[in-house]
């Protein structure tokens, strides 16, 4: 069997997900979409998120995950706030499932996908479905920041082998 990775772009309203294969010609998208926290309360909200990371974990089996880093600008840092709290249950959805998890910023992600470090969400949804082959830019732009996680997790562990 291939091995599989599970990519994900975390967010409290939105969180993008993506499978992809590992196969003898490089990676395959298996399966991709998000999991949608809701508008209730804050914790019913990240429970959503959990429950939903879980039934895609136990659904697809991934060996490891890639996880994009928080980047929040100083202005803002309740936002930092939330998403930290999306990003922990997500770390818990991992770590109950025993998984290892690997981050890396936006800025890694982008420049390993595209070459720029400071590529547009466009020009992120243009090249993730050129190198998966897909008839279609993933929308919305969250599902394709999934698929680049996974992407950037895939091409950084071919460069440190």
């Amino acid at each position: 069997m291939a091995e599989r990775l599970l990519g994900i772009d975390p967010g409290l309203g939105i969180t993008g997900y993506a499978v992809l294969d590992v196969m003898t010609h490089g990676p395959q998208l298996c399966e991709a979409g998000v999991l949608r926290g809701g508008t209730g309360p804050l914790e019913s909200r990240l429970l959503a998120l959990h429950t939903g990371l879980l039934e895609v974990i136990d659904l697809y089996h991934p060996q490891s995950m890639a996880v994009e880093q928080l980047y929040a600008h100083y202005k803002h840092p309740r936002t930092a706030i939330i998403m930290g709290h999306a990003r922990g249950v997500i770390m818990l959805a991992a770590s109950l499932r025993e998984i290892p998890v690997f981050s890396y910023s936006a800025t890694q992600i982008k420049k390993l996908i595209s070459g720029s470090g400071r590529a547009t969400k466009e020009q992120i949804q243009r090249t993730v479905a050129q190198e998966m082959g897909l008839a279609e830019i993933p929308e919305p732009p969250d599902i394709a920041d999934a698929i680049a996680a996974a992407l950037c997790h895939f091409y950084a562990r071919r460069q440190d082998a």
